[in-house]
């Protein structure tokens, strides 16, 4: 009896633990159900991916998602549209829209890099009221799976930048990198070096002769999108630059491509349209050139029209200015300034705003010009000697003319008072001088004597690193005294013999002198004066002498 209760009673508890068993089954069976089933009723979290746009042409970009995808392994599936806005835009743009995947695939078969589809699309998208999201350049971003439309940010778009293509990208499964094409000019100026026709950033030249300057646009390849493309050149001469001949001179030239520097030589060609054999054309007739005071404009014609859109798109293009622009009476003398020249490039902003204008960098170069001071002196003493007839001729054949100017036809100058002869504004090289009348009492030297002045320093890349250096050298009987550092004024001496033959005392023969020499002649002078004055001494002691020994 008491072992079947003991039996009783453990089924009883294997009863019970059972029951408990099964209650835990189905109380975790009830909660994941309802598990599954909220799961199943709360909105589905969207997958993400990672895109980092590369490129310096611009700093901010805004993106736009066309549709939402699954992603993996670098396909789509299940397309919706990314927003009501982008499907008005995908119609716009020409696309069918009665699904997202009618509109995917026409896109698919219709877009390509930069062609009208993607720009068209990107037009509908801003204008549209789309909400993009907002990337940096360098920066990774994460985006919603899904196609998405990447462009610049037009408004903020700075120098040296521009608008980009558009870029349609497929976001999700791992990251991506993507760099938007954009095409963003650049300026550069020179000047011609008369003595030697080479273009550089600086150049010295006297002061009324013609002083060609050069202007240089080049367009790198991948203009593309634009209905018109042209550039317009900003510049700037300085109050010592005279612009009374730019715009009768102003020759405008235009090639296919970039790297070719524009040489008379190859591109002096008519303004009738013809190419030179370097590709480069003449097209000032199709340009606005305007100068008002110191300021010259020109603008380029449309190179989308003169040049074709495939070959911007796909080598670029250069546009090339010549004109002159000679030193005038107000310019700076010397190296201490010169007289600058400044430009800039105005170019389109973008396809989507190319009547909107961004600038360039500017870009300069420098003219100097040179004086130098002559004087007559005589090979006993230094003394200075007024009333010398001169012949002075510079490094192009022309004369001096008394109040400075020089002409082809013979032409002299007298010393002054002081007997200087001064030549103001002039170009470096070789100066020869001869003597037509010697002072009262002095003998004439024959023939001519040369006057080299040398500037070092010119040819550089930047103006900022110009540093000119004018040197002097003479021929004997003329001297090279000196070159004054801060105003670089040469200074050189015509010595006279006297018609009594007197012991020189002071150097003569050749000399050259540079930029911070400085000749004294205080000490001959002085030992001149005391050797007169202990002359006059021992005649007094030697009276004082007889006197006392009367």
């Amino acid at each position: 009896m008491a072992i079947s209760k003991a039996i009783r009673s453990l089924a009883i508890r294997n009863a019970a633990q059972r029951n408990l068993a099964i209650r835990n089954v189905v109380r975790t069976m009830v909660l994941a159900a309802c598990a599954l089933v909220l799961a199943l009723a709360a909105p589905a979290t969207a997958l993400a991916g990672e895109v980092t746009v590369t490129g310096d042409n611009a700093t901010d970009y805004l993106a736009y998602q066309v549709f939402s995808a699954d992603v993996a392994n670098g396909k789509a599936s299940n397309l919706a549209w990314g927003s009501a806005a982008a499907r008005d835009a995908a119609a716009k743009a020409g696309a069918p829209t009665a699904t997202a995947q009618d509109a995917a695939d026409w896109i698919d078969a219709n877009l390509s890099d930069g062609n009208s589809v993607g720009y068209a699309l990107a037009s509908a998208l801003m204008e549209g009221g789309a909400t993009p999201a907002r990337l940096t350049a360098g920066k990774a971003a994460t985006l919603q799976n899904g196609y998405w439309l990447i462009v610049a940010d037009e408004s903020a778009l700075g120098e040296r930048q521009s608008g980009t293509a558009p870029v349609f990208v497929l976001v999700g499964d791992g990251s991506r990198s993507v760099k938007p094409k954009s095409a963003v000019p650049t300026v550069t100026k020179h000047v011609q070096e008369n003595s030697t026709s080479a273009w550089q950033k600086a150049a010295d030249a006297t002061v009324g002769d013609d002083v060609l300057w050069r202007l240089e646009a080049t367009v790198p390849a991948g203009v593309q999108g634009y209905t018109s493309y042209d550039v317009t050149f900003a510049d700037t001469m300085s109050a010592g630059l005279d612009p009374g001949k730019v715009a009768s001179s102003a020759r405008v030239y235009a090639r296919a491509g970039t790297g070719s520097a524009w040489v008379k030589s190859t591109a002096d060609v008519p303004a009738t349209g013809e190419k030179n054999a370097a590709g480069w054309q003449d097209v000032t007739a199709q340009c606005t050139i305007d100068v008002t005071g110191q300021n010259f404009t020109v603008k380029s014609p449309n190179l989308v029209a003169t040049l074709g859109a495939d070959a911007l798109k796909a080598g670029g293009a250069q546009v090339c200015v010549i004109y002159n622009a000679p030193l005038n009476q107000k310019c700076n003398h010397g190296a201490a300034k010169g007289n600058p020249n400044e430009v800039v490039l105005k170019y389109p902003k973008s396809p989507f705003s190319y009547q909107e204008y961004l600038s360039t960098p500017k870009d300069d170069a420098t003219a100097y010009t040179w004086d130098v001071l002559l004087t007559k002196r005589s090979s006993a003493g230094d003394a200075v000697l007024s009333g010398a007839v001169l012949g002075v001729t510079d490094p192009q054949g022309r004369h001096l003319a008394q109040d400075g100017s020089w002409h082809r036809s013979g032409r002299t100058v007298t010393t002054n008072a002081r007997g200087q002869v001064r030549l103001s504004g002039v170009d470096s090289g070789t100066y020869r001088v001869s003597e037509a009348r010697a002072p009262e009492g002095y003998r004439r030297f024959e023939g001519t004597r040369k006057l080299v002045l040398t500037v070092t320093g010119l040819d550089v890349r930047q103006v900022a690193s110009a540093h000119p250096t004018l040197t002097i050298q003479a021929e004997s009987p003329l001297r090279a005294d000196s070159v004054s550092a801060s105003t670089s004024l040469a200074q050189a001496s015509i010595l006279n013999t006297p018609t009594t033959t007197v012991p020189p005392t002071s150097r003569g023969g050749n000399g050259i002198v540079k930029t911070g020499d400085l000749v004294n002649l205080a000490p001959v002078a002085l030992l001149a004066l005391a050797g007169a004055g202990l002359a006059v001494m021992g005649l007094r002691v030697r009276r004082r002498g007889e006197k006392n020994h009367r």
